[in-house]
């Protein structure tokens, strides 16, 4: 049953391919780095081999190569004789990479999970480890990992309980793949009760342990705050509010709120994804909003329009140290929401709506210890932006809550350490790791 499901699978990707290749050429209407690079999505490398042991970390997009920055950072320095290869999904997860390493790590897609890709991308690269961030599960390349007698972990590990509604579907094909990874380090015990739930019964599989959120050990780029800092001040002495890494639908429900509820201060509107920008633009426009892009501010003249549209990447801390207060995207539709610690590390007072199932367990805690507050619609949430920006120390308190909240659970950095470098080749003494 197991290996038809994945013969069947395998068929499916093949059938397939036609398909991915018009996706891909369709999203690249709107993002042209869609149409790029497409040998490397089948396993088709042009960079040249090395000799140095490679240790490959995967995150998909931009939220999980953001949360893998502790780790990558700890990685480079307690580890200089490796090359570290970090492989996403998406052009914007690629870009995320770049900004935040530079040429310190190989940058690369992960191919489609089609065995000769699969196996193209192994003997390409040749990994001592391999590392998956999050909840990246493809079987063929677990087998492929599993064969050669490469380590595999999934680290920084979670699954929704819609997430998990979703891998039962698919359980004869997902446990025997789930039973051959080395290590789940999961952010939760909910997490890896709900990971370990999918392995077949009489199953040894892998060693699970419970390392918490790498994402708290996030530490915002001084650099980048003290730029939002600088922008702070050329918005005079309006109060300035966020929306940040908003989603499709979710602009409109907001810009209509405010119609109906204005708001003094000036708006920083920041699109979860790049390929979005000219659309939000267009709804301000229509909405008879003044508006600037970011790309066409040089940081320090006078704002003085009503949005500040935040048209770039990498910048998030820049526009989280602008803001008396965020409004976290993803959570007003049925997105899941998105990471909200990072504000609380900077000291941001966040609001979010309804949809919080991607970062349960962190919204749980972030309203228990008030460093956070929720709405059930855009109305609501403009309520609490207008009573909060009304209440200077209601925000230093949500704060200070904030701050605390994160400092309370760092520490996933040194476990997931623990986890990944005892099946790494030594290259010399490996420094402490730091999460500050």
């Amino acid at each position: 049953m197991n290996r038809a499901a994945r013969c069947l699978y395998t068929l499916i990707w093949w059938l397939a391919t036609p398909l991915v290749l018009g996706y891909l050429w369709r999203r690249g209407r709107r993002q042209p780095e869609y149409r790029r690079d497409w040998g490397e999505r089948f396993g088709r490398y042009e960079a040249p081999a090395q000799s140095r042991p490679t240790l490959w970390l995967h995150a998909v997009s931009v939220g999980e190569t953001r949360a893998a920055a502790p780790l990558v950072e700890a990685l480079l320095q307690r580890h200089p004789g490796h090359r570290l290869l970090l492989t996403q999904m998406t052009p914007t997860g690629r870009a995320t990479a770049r900004q935040l390493f530079g040429e310190r790590v190989e940058l690369a897609y992960l191919p489609y999970d089609r065995p000769d890709a699969v196996a193209r991308f192994l003997d390409r690269f040749r990994p001592e480890l391999g590392v998956l961030l999050e909840t990246e599960l493809w079987p063929n390349l677990i087998h492929a990992c599993a064969e050669r007698g490469m380590p595999l972990h999934l680290v920084n590990a979670r699954l929704s309980e819609r997430s998990l509604a979703g891998y039962r579907r698919v359980r004869g094909l997902i446990a025997p793949a789930l039973a051959r990874l080395g290590a789940v380090a999961a952010q939760s015990a909910d997490d890896a009760e709900r990971l370990r739930s999918l392995l077949d019964p009489g199953t040894s599989g892998p060693v699970f342990s419970v390392i918490g959120n790498l994402k708290y050990d996030f530490a915002a780029d001084p650099a980048l705050v003290a730029r939002g800092q600088t922008w702070r001040a050329a918005a005079g002495t309006r109060p300035v509010w966020l929306i940040a890494s908003s989603r499709e639908g979710e602009e409109a429900l907001l810009l209509d709120a405010l119609a109906r509820r204005p708001i003094g201060g000036l708006l920083v509107l920041v699109p979860r994804h790049p390929q979005r920008f000219d659309v939000v633009a267009a709804l301000l426009t229509a909405r008879g909003l003044s508006w600037r892009r970011r790309s066409e501010w040089n940081g320090a003249d006078p704002l003085e329009q009503d949005v500040l549209l935040g048209d770039s990447l990498g910048e998030l801390a820049a526009y989280l140290a602008m803001a008396d207060l965020t409004v976290m995207g993803g959570s007003l539709l049925d997105f899941g929401c998105h990471n909200l610690i990072e504000p609380c590390a900077v000291g941001v007072p966040v609001l979010i709506g309804p949809s919080t199932f991607n970062f349960a367990e962190v919204v749980r805690d972030a309203l228990a210890a008030g460093a956070a507050r929720q709405a059930d619609d855009a109305d609501g949430l403009l309520a609490l932006v207008d009573q909060l920006l009304a209440d200077p120390t209601g925000r230093a308190a949500m704060a200070q809550a904030g701050r605390e909240l994160v400092q309370r659970n760092r520490g996933a950095l040194a476990r997931a350490l623990a986890v990944i470098e005892p099946g790494l080749r030594h290259d010399g003494p490996a420094r402490p790791a730091h999460s500050s």
